[in-house]
């Protein structure tokens, strides 16, 4: 799958939850805007490592 293949589903996917609930993706957004910058990194940080993971998986 090419890089732009993979940035069309991120968007697609990015997209789905302020398209179909808004007012639950307000409350994620507000809920995110509280956490202090060491906890924003922490899930970050998860984030990278479940991607890289999941990368080494499936290649």
């Amino acid at each position: 799958m090419s890089f732009w293949a993979v940035l069309a589903w991120v968007l697609i996917v990015e997209g789905a939850l302020p398209l179909i609930a808004p007012s639950f993706w307000r409350e994620v957004v507000d809920q995110i805007r509280q956490l202090r910058d060491g906890q924003l990194r922490f899930y970050g940080l998860c984030s990278v490592a479940a991607g890289g993971l999941l990368l080494l998986l499936l290649a």
